[in-house]
């Protein structure tokens, strides 16, 4: 359920920096080399998270600003239902923004680099009601 999955969701600040970038959908395997934590197709084009190491020497235009990766390490279904609000409500009414990305076993937040800190801060503060 819901509270108990907020209670031992333990969010983990990941130390990478991370930079979202978009590239032409054509180029799907000559991304690869590059290494990205993610890759989305969009009717755009391709997302990907990269590192920002990897983003400063790809070449690649399209950047974000530096996002940092806060893993919630419990075991969370994708049929989950209320993590993510949950997560995205705190975060919002602090004034920080959440791309939460879902992956098999865990949910992982992007917030902005500057403002980490503050977001696992926050998510801890939830973690304890």
């Amino acid at each position: 359920d819901l509270n108990r999955l907020l209670a031992t969701m333990e969010p983990t600040l990941l130390e990478e920096t991370y930079i979202f970038c978009s590239m032409p959908d054509t180029a799907l395997f000559c991304c690869f080399h590059l290494d990205p934590l993610a890759v989305f197709r969009e009717k755009e084009g391709l997302s990907l998270v990269l590192t920002e190491a990897k983003a400063q020497s790809s070449g690649i235009s399209n950047q974000s600003s530096p996002y940092k990766c806060i893993t919630l390490t419990v075991h969370s279904s994708l049929e989950a239902v209320g993590l993510t609000a949950a997560v995205a409500k705190e975060l919002a009414d602090c004034g920080i923004s959440a791309n939460v990305v879902a992956a098999f076993y865990h949910d992982h937040i992007f917030v902005p680099a500057g403002r980490a800190t503050e977001a696992v801060e926050a998510l801890h503060r939830l973690q304890q009601r």
